[in-house]
């Protein structure tokens, strides 16, 4: 069903990581706002293969939009975004919680962890299970909230990550998954996270890796080129991101994901009667719910507050 879900008023903006201006285009504008319904701004959903205005940067290796939505009007769109990904959800969270066991040794404590962009709350469930006494999210769209299991529906805020909401110093592990590309200002997002965390704590993002084989492979019809992302990065530039946030030790891992057949087939760039008629195939023989391992293309980055100022 359409609905309208994003206005379609843009504004220019300089590198959202290094803030120069030096850039070259790399890909018109190709968005049509009719086209746009109420899973475009929806998490895992069935790509749409639009973008606006990307550019990369000649400084930091950053590609990102320009001009792009106000933030105001993106927080607008995800708070009536649909969400029909709770399997796939579970299966990242799986995943993450994998790289997450790599963490919490260094960790000061297992007291407080927050997730930013939380969906449905799978990874609150890993968190629980890794020990960490206190744990809560922050999600700007009500349908996932909705559908998060109980046992940590209550721990999820319903709204935009915003700073003073937290106290500072108050965690010993941040997350973000798959947010980063999302927002206007990823630059200042880190560094809200940077107060709120404790020092030597960690903050934890997964990010889609542009300069990874199977988005250079694909470019443009890769799925990572969607009407969400403001920004996508590379190993170079999200190592420059944390940096300019005042985060040390940066750690960069690649991230292999385990989702069912049929989420992988929802990415392929095929012309969309053959897809449909792969998805048919998938769900009737049951083939499609067969768990299969892949590197997509994604970057893990740790982050870790320094001990001192």
């Amino acid at each position: 069903m359409t609905a309208p879900v994003l206005a379609p008023d843009l504004f220019p903006r300089v590198c959202p990581v290094c803030g120069t201006s030096a850039a070259r285009e790399v890909a018109p504008a190709n968005v049509d706002f009719r086209k746009l319904d109420s899973f475009a701004f929806s998490s895992r959903k069935l790509p749409e293969y639009m973008h606006f205005r990307l550019v990369v940067c000649d400084t930091c290796d950053l590609l990102y939009s320009t001009p792009a939505p106000a933030q105001r009007a993106i927080e607008v769109a995800y708070d009536g975004a649909a969400f029909d990904a709770g399997e796939e959800s579970r299966y990242a969270a799986v995943t993450y919680g994998r790289i997450l066991s790599r963490i919490t040794a260094q960790l000061p404590d297992r007291s407080h962890a927050l997730d930013i962009g939380t969906g449905d709350g799978a990874f609150l469930l890993e968190l629980l299970e890794a020990g960490f006494q206190q744990v809560s999210g922050v999600e700007p769209s009500a349908a996932p909230i909705a559908c998060a299991d109980p046992r940590v529906r209550d721990r999820i805020r319903h709204a935009v990550f915003r700073p003073q909401d937290f106290e500072a110093d108050s965690f010993s592990l941040v997350t973000c998954f798959q947010t980063m590309e999302h927002v206007f200002d990823p630059l200042q997002l880190c560094k809200d996270a940077l107060r709120i965390t404790r020092p030597g704590g960690a903050f934890f993002i997964v990010c889609h890796n542009r300069r990874a084989l199977p988005n250079q492979l694909l470019g443009q019809r890769s799925p990572i080129y969607d009407i969400e992302h403001l920004q996508l990065f590379s190993p170079r530039s999200a190592r420059e991101l944390l940096l300019r946030a005042g985060f040390e030790r940066v750690e960069l891992h690649p991230v292999v994901n385990r989702y069912p057949a049929s989420y992988w087939a929802k990415l392929v760039p095929l012309p969309a009667p053959l897809k449909e008629k792969l998805m048919r195939v998938l769900a009737s023989t049951g083939l499609g719910r067969i768990p299969v391992p892949a590197p997509p293309g994604n970057l893990a980055a740790v982050a870790w507050r320094p001990l001192r100022a």
